[in-house]
């Protein structure tokens, strides 16, 4: 299908890209079907999820383990049912980042993760109680960016 989006224009994608939010995601519930995108042509921990019936709905987003070591996420199991989820390796997680300029100043939210079956094709934006992490951690710090740049 031919899909106008946010930061690409229009790209060709297949239906069975198409990931299902079953609830939406907070603030956009009207809004179910996804797709994954590449930030970029080279490879990079960054994506972009575009809405399918929305062109202007896009969230910049990261896998947040290479820059957030001790970072955990430990699903209910209310999610695991819902998301149909039969084991952890078909199982990606996204930090939602508010890119600023400079891009030294963006943030990501760890409490809020996106969480995909990759197998299944469903997602769902879940809220840690923990406690333990923000909607607005610094993306870049110099313990990451040390990291990053070995």
């Amino acid at each position: 299908m031919q899909l106008k989006t946010k930061y690409s224009g229009d790209v060709e994608v297949d239906d069975s890209q198409v990931i299902h939010f079953p609830h939406g995601i907070p603030s956009f519930e009207e809004e179910r079907s996804f797709v994954m995108l590449p930030f970029s042509a080279e490879p990079s921990p960054f994506y972009i999820l575009q809405s399918v019936t929305t062109s202007e709905l896009a969230f910049v987003m990261a896998d947040p383990f290479p820059f957030f070591s001790d970072y955990r996420v430990e699903l209910t199991d209310s999610t695991i049912e819902q998301l149909e989820i039969k084991n952890e390796e078909e199982v990606s997680i996204f930090g939602v980042l508010t890119v600023k300029d400079p891009f030294e100043e963006t943030t990501v939210n760890l409490s809020g993760p996106i969480v995909i079956n990759n197998r299944e094709k469903r997602g769902k934006q879940v809220l840690l109680q923990d406690g333990k992490y923000h909607t607005r951690h610094r993306f870049l710090t110099e313990t990451s960016a040390h990291r990053e740049a070995r």
